[in-house]
């Protein structure tokens, strides 16, 4: 595995480097969906209402306005702007107070850093969270970053992914995305971009041509290579 930072010169790969890797950030980056699930129950709670496991599970991944529209519909009787707000504030809290970075995230982005391959961050939270989150983490992480409040389609629609590579100046295609939710790799696929799907808190489920492993870790360049060139990782089908 090339995890430690060669670079793209010195490899000896079989297949060549992405154009561009496109990374999702909740629960593939940094391990924040416990503080989107604290934030969305205790809001629920607020307005007396019941928040379970299961609806919790059903807001990964998704924009901001279609989950502030499903927690009006567990009683949270305010607007859709303010409800977003109110989770992003929770969420900043949080992550002032601690933020983990999933297994292997950093290694990886050392090593297509390194190896000079662009990075883009794809997330449907908003900036000032984005922002909160990179600001913990080494410099210069990603050369572009898209945000939720800065799409008119939001996951699963391809809009967000199709902008990072357009940003970046190469082509969907020529990418590989890496997801953790069922909509992000929706989104991705959507793209026309080769997908990673790191399995976290939801199942990722298999589809063809998707790639799935249940962690970052062990998985480097020549992973990142193959996958571009279209092989299938799937380290779940064999866990199963």
């Amino acid at each position: 595995m090339l995890g430690d930072g060669t670079s793209r010169a010195s490899t000896n790969l079989p297949w060549a480097l992405p154009a561009a890797v496109l990374w999702d950030m909740d629960g593939t980056l940094v391990d924040t969906e416990p503080a989107w699930m604290g934030a969305e129950a205790a809001l629920v709670a607020e307005f007396g209402g019941r928040w379970t496991q299961e609806d919790a599970l059903t807001m990964i991944g998704l924009p901001l306005e279609p989950a502030a529209r499903i927690l009006q519909t567990h009683g949270v009787d305010l607007p859709v702007e303010e409800i977003g707000e109110r989770l992003v504030d929770g969420v900043v809290a949080a992550v002032a107070r601690e933020l983990a970075w999933q297994p292997g995230a950093l290694d990886l982005l050392a090593a297509l850093r390194a190896a000079g391959v662009p990075c883009a961050l794809v997330t449907m939270s908003y900036r000032r969270f984005a922002e909160a989150v990179l600001a913990q983490g080494p410099e210069g992480l990603f050369d572009v970053v898209v945000t939720g409040d800065e799409v008119t389609h939001g996951k699963p629609h391809p809009e967000p992914y199709l902008l990072a590579a357009a940003a970046l100046g190469v082509e969907a295609r020529q990418c590989v995305a890496i997801e953790d939710s069922p909509v992000g790799v929706a989104s991705a696929l959507a793209s026309g971009a080769r997908t990673l799907g790191v399995q976290h808190i939801a199942p990722v489920e298999s589809r063809p041509g998707l790639s799935r492993v249940g962690s970052l870790e062990g998985i480097g360049l020549r992973e990142i290579a193959g996958i571009a060139a279209g092989e299938v990782i799937d380290l779940l089908a064999s866990e199963s």
